[in-house]
């Protein structure tokens, strides 16, 4: 689609994307919500990159999961994510899901975000802090991924406790 400027030239319109603010050509796809891994770290100092190794490194020895960049978080997921990483400046921002509430000073700040489940919010800036407890809450995090998610939680209330017949009153 073409418009004429003010100086009689032909130019493409564009529109601002909502999200990103870039300014797209009309009819060309866009998705600012892809990104990849790289895209989210490479401007991170020499220390981040080594914490965010040494992180990536400890979530995939704990077993098959699916890792991926999401708008500005990079996902660690099995059925559902178990932990993300948001890549800061001056730090990497690390959520976590677990089945309790965790009472420890490097906690940033827990909420509850479902019936069962509690984000966990912590900051990590050296290589040297990825390490226990923050390891074995990403462990927990790991092995409890699974039964904290909805769909396996209606599995397992399905096979462990039946449900009453509904009697008609009249």
């Amino acid at each position: 689609m073409h418009r004429e400027s003010q100086f009689g030239c032909l130019v493409m319109a564009t529109r601002e994307c909502y999200h990103c603010k870039e300014e797209i050509e009309e009819g060309q796809p866009h998705d600012c919500w892809t990104t990849t891994e790289e895209n989210l770290i490479r401007d991170l100092s020499e220390d981040l990159i080594d914490a965010w190794e040494r992180l990536r490194e400890s979530a995939t020895a704990l077993g098959e999961q699916r890792i991926y960049a999401s708008h500005h978080s990079i996902m660690f997921s099995r059925e559902a994510c178990y932990f993300f990483v948001r890549p800061k400046k001056s730090y990497l921002e690390i959520c976590f899901f677990l089945g309790r509430k965790l009472k420890d000073q490097r906690v940033r700040m827990a909420v509850q975000t479902s019936k069962v489940k509690f984000g966990h919010i912590i900051r990590v800036k050296h290589r040297d802090e990825v390490e226990s407890p923050i390891t074995d809450w990403l462990k927990e995090a790991y092995e409890v991924s699974d039964k904290l998610h909805p769909k396996a939680r209606m599995t397992t209330r399905k096979h462990t406790k039946p449900i009453p017949s509904k009697k008609r009153v009249r």
